[in-house]
C-alpha cells in the first residue's frame, strides 16, 4: 500500500505495495509511539474528572473536561487525515506531538492558576493529539501484508500495556512535583513525554515515492453504504463510546466511595493493562475464528463488565469491572478496526479511516459528556445498565452481517 511514514505527499495510489519489512519497523515504532501517546491520554483521563471536581463550577461538570479531551479527537480527526494525506505520516504524527506538548504546557498554567476554562483548552489540544494518535494503527497496516495487518494493528496496540503502567505512575510520582498545586507537576510530565514523541516520529520509514493517480477512489457516499463497512463502524462506535461512559465515570465513584486518587490511578492502571495486552494474541484469535467472532466476544466481555459494577462497591468490583471493560474494548475494536480495512481501496483509505474515526471519536465525546450528567442525577449503576442495551444492538447487527455474508456467498 502507500507510504506510512510521510516521505512523499499522500493523494491516491494506483496498486497496493506490500513490504512486510519495513511494516514490521513502522510497527515497532508506532507501538513505542503507542506507549508514549497512552501514557499523555492516561494522565489526562485519571485526573479530568477529578480535577473537574474541583475546578468546575458546579458538579455535573467533573468530567466536561474529558468530554472536550474527546471532542478534540473528533474534531482533529478529518483535518489530520486530511493533512496526512497531503504531508505524510511521519510530518502529520510529528505535528500531533506538538500539539500535546503545548496541551501540557497550558495544562500546567491552568492549574498554577485555577482556571477551568484554560484547563479545557490544555485539555482540547491533547484530544487534538490523540486524534493522530488513533491513525497509528492504520499507519502499522499500510504497508502490510493482508495476512500481517490484523497482526500490526495488534502490534501497535501493545505499545498500551506499557502505556498503562507509565501513565499511572507518572500521576503517582509527578502530582507534587509543582506542591503546593497538586497535579499541575503531571501535566508539565505530559509535555516531556509529547516532545519525546516527536523525536521518535522521526524514525519512521516509508516506501519510495509512487506514481500518484488522478482518481482518489469512490464517494465517501458509495463507500458508506457497504453493510460490512456500516457494521465495522457502528461496532467501533459502540465499543469506544461505552468503555468511555463506564471509565470515565470510574474515578469519580471511587472518590464517592471513599477510595483515594491512588487507587483510581491504579485502577486505571489496571484497566489499560486489560485494554492493551490481549494485543499479544488479538491478531492471532481474529486470524483463527474471524473479524466478526472476535468483535462480538469483545460485547459479551463489555456485558460482564456491567454485571461485575452492578454487584458492589468494593474496589474488587471496581478493578474487576474495569478490567473486563478494557479486554471487551480490545477484542470488540481491534475486530471491528479490521473490519474497517476490508472496506477501502488503498487510495481511500485516509477518508475513509478519517470518516470512521470521525464517528468513533464523536460518539465517545458524546458518552464522556453524558457519564457526568448521568453519576451527577443518577449514579454509578445507572451509568452500568446503559452497557446492556448498546451492546445488544452491537451483537444483533454482527450477526446479522454474518448471515447477510453467508447468503451472498450462497448466491455467488
Amino acid at each position: 500500500m502507500a507510504d506510512p511514514a510521510g516521505i512523499a505527499a499522500e493523494t491516491a495510489e494506483a496498486t497496493p505495495r506490500y513490504d512486510d519489512i519495513t511494516a514490521r519497523f513502522n510497527t515497532i515504532i508506532l507501538s513505542i509511539g503507542q506507549m508514549l501517546g497512552g501514557a499523555c491520554s492516561t494522565i489526562v483521563m485519571t485526573l479530568g474528572g477529578i480535577i473537574g471536581i474541583t475546578l468546575a463550577p458546579h458538579p455535573s461538570w467533573a468530567t466536561v473536561p474529558i468530554t472536550i479531551f474527546v471532542l478534540g479527537q473528533a474534531v482533529a480527526t478529518l483535518p489530520a487525515g486530511i493533512g496526512m494525506r497531503h504531508i505524510g505520516r511521519r510530518l502529520g504524527f510529528m505535528t500531533g506531538s506538538l500539539f500535546a506538548v503545548a496541551g501540557g504546557l497550558v495544562g500546567t498554567f491552568a492549574l498554577l492558576w485555577g482556571r477551568f476554562d484554560l484547563f479545557l483548552v490544555a485539555t482540547f489540544l491533547c484530544g487534538m493529539f490523540q486524534a493522530h494518535i488513533q491513525f497509528y494503527r492504520f499507519a502499522a497496516a499500510d504497508l502490510a501484508s493482508p495476512s500481517f495487518q490484523p497482526k500490526a494493528i495488534s502490534w501497535v496496540l501493545i505499545g498500551g500495556v506499557a502505556a498503562a503502567v507509565l501513565g499511572p505512575q507518572l500521576v503517582i510520582f509527578s502530582s507534587e512535583l509543582l506542591a503546593p498545586v497538586t497535579f499541575a507537576g503531571s501535566f508539565l510530565t505530559l509535555s516531556v513525554v509529547a516532545s519525546l514523541s516527536f523525536f521518535l516520529m522521526m524514525t519512521l520509514r516509508g516506501s519510495r515515492p509512487v506514481r500518484q493517480s488522478a482518481s482518489s477512489g469512490r464517494r465517501v457516499s458509495e463507500i458508506l453504504r457497504q453493510p460490512r463497512l456500516i457494521v465495522a463502524m457502528a461496532c467501533g462506535m459502540i465499543s469506544y463510546s461505552m468503555m468511555s461512559l463506564v471509565m470515565t465515570a470510574a474515578p469519580i465513584a471511587m472518590l464517592a466511595c471513599n477510595y483515594g486518587v491512588a487507587d483510581a490511578a491504579l485502577a486505571i492502571q489496571w484497566h489499560a493493562i486489560a485494554m492493551f495486552a490481549p494485543s499479544f494474541v488479538t491478531g492471532n484469535l481474529i486470524a483463527r475464528f474471524g473479524k466478526e467472532q472476535v468483535t462480538a466476544a469483545g460485547m459479551v466481555i463489555l456485558a460482564g463488565c456491567g454485571v461485575v459494577a452492578l454487584s458492589g462497591i468494593e474496589i474488587a468490583h471496581f478493578w474487576g469491572a474495569l478490567i473486563l471493560l478494557g479486554l471487551g474494548w480490545n477484542f470488540s475494536f481491534v475486530g471491528a478496526t479490521s473490519m474497517v480495512t476490508d472496506c477501502y481501496r488503498p487510495e481511500e483509505r485516509n477518508k475513509v479511516q478519517s470518516v470512521n474515526d470521525f464517528a468513533v471519536f464523536g460518539s465517545v465525546a458524546l458518552a464522556s459528556f453524558m457519564s457526568g450528567r448521568l453519576m451527577s442525577a443518577f449514579g454509578w449503576e445507572t451509568v452500568n445498565f446503559v452497557v446492556f442495551p448498546m451492546v445488544a444492538i452491537a451483537l444483533v447487527l454482527i450477526g446479522w452481517l454474518i448471515v447477510h455474508g453467508r447468503r451472498q456467498a450462497s448466491a455467488s
